[in-house]
């Protein structure tokens, strides 16, 4: 870990970063790109050391509310959160100034700041992403080693359900020769139904693969997969986007669940509600 001043936080999305970098060794975690131009090692996680000095003056400066998010890049409950918690004191700020939020994350430790978004969730809008990839768990500490498993992030989402706090999952990676079956698919949506999301983003069933985090994942087929990838480099060569040869099949259960349940599962509709801030209005009651 290092400390870096940061000249903003904020995006013109009003979304933001605190930390670059990540711990969860992700096997094809695309943040490992060298198109996002990372100056240090991805595990020597970079912190904005003035994130939150940042984040207060942008949030005063806003004359319009709106929903502000975490964590599109790098996890906003790694380990280190619980020691220096930048992630708590900016959702403190967010409740503070009556903004709206949202964050992407594979943690459980989310549920350390419960208080804050039941707070904000009074307020506006709260609203966790959480990425469920695959339903085996001893697959999934291969695949996702450093965070917790899809199990106890189910549970996860099921209690920010129970505490009214909307979910949305995104369904992505599935991993070509990996996880593209039936059995991982239905076992991931079963989750969702139990847990009661309200949406499921997914770009199709494969993953995408650059210069930076395509290395990375094939030194990890190597070390988990015994030839397999050779078979990707025969399939795919270095193209951008893999697609699971069980695409088609795959995505038509996956529609077809969705609507099933009445779970959101068109990606431009899902994003719209992520991003639209709601101020929540209360009746005064009568004293006499």
């Amino acid at each position: 870990m290092h400390y870096k001043k940061a000249k903003g936080i904020l995006s013109p999305k009003n979304s933001m970063n605190l930390y670059r970098g990540c711990k969860h060794g992700c096997i094809y975690c695309d943040s490992r790109s060298k198109c996002y131009n990372m100056e240090h090692d991805f595990e020597d996680i970079e912190v904005k050391e003035n994130a939150i000095e940042l984040l207060e003056a942008a949030l005063k400066r806003k004359r319009k509310k709106c929903m502000i998010g975490l964590g599109a890049m790098s996890d906003p409950y790694m380990p280190l959160e619980e020691e220096i918690e930048y992630t708590r004191k900016a959702l403190s700020l967010i409740y503070q100034y009556g903004f709206g939020f949202t964050a992407i994350t594979k943690s459980d430790k989310i549920l350390r700041d419960i208080d804050l978004l039941k707070k904000i969730n009074t307020k506006t809008k709260c609203v966790v992403q959480m990425t469920l990839t695959t339903y085996d768990e001893n697959l999934c500490k291969i695949i996702e080693p450093n965070v917790c498993t899809t199990y106890e992030r189910f549970k996860t989402l099921k209690r920010l359900n129970e505490e009214n706090i909307q979910t949305v999952v995104w369904l992505c990676p599935i991993l070509p020769f990996i996880n593209d079956d039936e059995y991982n698919l239905r076992g991931i949506l079963n989750y969702c139904i139990k847990a009661k999301v309200k949406g499921i983003i997914n770009f199709g069933m494969g993953v995408t693969l650059r210069d930076g985090n395509r290395e990375y994942f094939y030194k990890n087929l190597d070390k988990h997969f015994t030839g397999l990838k050779e078979k990707y480099i025969r399939t795919y060569a270095n193209s951008y986007i893999l697609n699971s040869p069980n695409n088609e099949k795959l995505m038509k259960i996956f529609h077809e669940t969705c609507d099933k349940h009445n779970i959101m599962h068109n990606n431009d509709e899902i994003f719209n509600y992520i991003n639209t801030f709601e101020q929540k209005k209360y009746k005064q009651l009568k004293l006499f």
